[in-house]
């Protein structure tokens, strides 16, 4: 049953996205064959004007679980992706991904939490090891690394 729950409130976070989202975000749930898959989505997030971020359209996919809204859904960068609170496979630690969910939480919300945080990393709670250490012990080369990650998420891409 509860699985039903997560689609429900899927179809309608679906219906409220078209209706209104940020401006330059994507977020459709996967199609396959012609069916619509709303237990997964494929969003593109754009790098904030005036950061290191600009210029970037970020490819990050939403996998939603039976127990959604009670269980937060997962979200993943491509693997590599290159930020101190996202983990080497991808996978986005952010609060509100975790122990600050609640079943209140829209899809939009996690996509502008998911865009603030590339540019507002948390230090205090590093996912990625080599990432964390640039960041802290040379910041410069930080931001030319994320300037250039920007450039290999052009917002022409398919």
């Amino acid at each position: 049953m509860s699985g039903g729950i997560a689609r429900g409130r899927l179809a309608e976070e679906r219906k409220a996205w078209r209706k209104d989202h940020p401006f330059g975000f994507v977020a459709t749930p996967e199609t396959s064959s012609g069916s619509i898959n709303l237990m997964v989505w494929h969003c593109r997030i754009p790098g904030k004007k005036g950061t290191d971020w600009e210029g970037g359209y970020y490819p990050l996919s939403v996998y939603f679980d039976e127990d959604y809204p009670s269980k937060p859904p997962k979200c993943n960068f491509p693997p590599g992706f290159f930020h101190p609170n996202v983990f080497p496979s991808g996978l986005v630690c952010l609060s509100i991904l975790s122990r600050g969910w609640s079943p209140a939480i829209t899809v939009k919300q996690i996509l502008v939490g998911v865009q603030e945080l590339l540019d507002n990393p948390n230090p205090n709670d590093p996912a990625f090891s080599d990432c964390i250490k640039v960041y802290r012990e040379n910041i410069d080369e930080y931001k030319r690394r994320i300037r250039e990650q920007a450039k290999k998420y052009p917002i022409n891409q398919p």
